[in-house]
């Protein structure tokens, strides 16, 4: 099975690591200095699942060179979408499925105008992994998950030898039927995730015994679930009793990806985020109060450090 991985950070890197190690032809999309050390060191995944070094491992900063492929995993930060989006039109074949894998909600609809309905898929992952130094992903965490399938539920061929390589390369894997509620399930709990360790540039584990800050992570998931059923997903009625309970399996280490970028200096997803909730709130009559909080607060970041 032909794949391209768009963007090798923690997700597109564990991920593919992960299924060229079990026999897919992986290619992975990069550039700058993480490029450059794939091709001079191979790709490395190191941490709580052990390590994983693809070397050689096949890599390019120029899509049109892979050719079609069976299935595009895109995991491009969420302001690439639509330039990334461009850019991969070569790999696209009469059969391509294209799977975002990025936080937020929206993705596949974005991607959909460019590449056409019949090409994008549906796609959510739960990994704790970023970009440790050029060449190498560090994972933080044992868990690492993958729901994916057709957006009108069909199974499908494409779909069904997906499945196989995600099962043979060892991680959790679910081919979904209604892709939408794994999306919002995630969303649900990224909210609180991102919004929480973002705005007090803490892991969890210095987080969650605080009863102020649990109330908080509360607010901010139940806020995105109320949404979610707006929107019309099936979303359990303990969906937020159970991942807050979750939470506390959590490695105390963990950081959602948009705190590290803050953190780091960088660009943050904050738009797509808690400041997709605010927009969606206001699209249902919905009060959103922690997330209209988070967005405020982070908001002066979304660019990266302010000057």
């Amino acid at each position: 099975m032909r794949i391209a991985v768009i963007g090798a950070g923690g997700v597109g890197g564990g991920f593919g690591a992960a299924l060229a190690k079990a026999g897919g032809d992986v290619t992975f999309v990069a550039r700058g200095a993480h490029l450059a050390a794939m091709k001079a060191n191979g790709l490395k995944v190191e941490g709580d699942r052990g390590e994983t070094l693809i070397s050689p491992v096949q890599a390019t900063d120029d899509p049109a060179s892979i050719g079609p492929v069976d299935i595009v995993l895109f995991c491009v930060k969420l302001w690439d979408v639509e330039s990334a989006g461009e850019t991969i039109k070569p790999l696209i074949g009469p059969n391509t499925g294209v799977i975002p894998l990025q936080n937020g909600i929206d993705a596949a609809d974005r991607l959909v105008p460019i590449l056409g309905a019949d090409h994008v898929m549906g796609g959510t992952v739960g990994i704790s992994a970023t970009i440790d130094r050029p060449g190498v992903i560090r994972q933080t965490g044992t868990f690492m998950t993958m729901a994916f399938g057709e957006r009108d539920g069909r199974k499908t061929p494409r779909a069904e030898s997906l499945l196989a390589l995600c099962k043979a390369a060892g991680f959790h894997v679910t081919l979904s039927d209604n892709i939408a509620v794994p999306l919002w399930e995630k969303f649900v709990l990224l909210t609180a995730m991102s919004g929480g360790t973002a705005i007090t540039r803490l892991p969890i584990g210095k987080l969650r015994d605080d009863p102020d800050i649990f109330s908080l992570f509360e607010s901010l998931m139940s806020e995105t679930a109320a949404i979610g059923r707006a929107e019309g997903v099936p979303l359990a009625d303990n969906l937020v009793a159970s991942r807050l309970a979750g939470l506390q399996s959590n490695p105390p280490g963990m950081m959602a990806s948009m705190a590290v970028d803050l953190i780091r200096g960088n660009r943050i997803e904050v738009p797509w985020l808690a400041g997709k909730v605010v927009e969606l709130g206001r699209k249902h009559g919905i009060p959103t109060p922690a997330n209209a909080a988070i967005f405020a607060a982070l908001k002066p970041y979304a660019m990266g450090k302010p000057a």
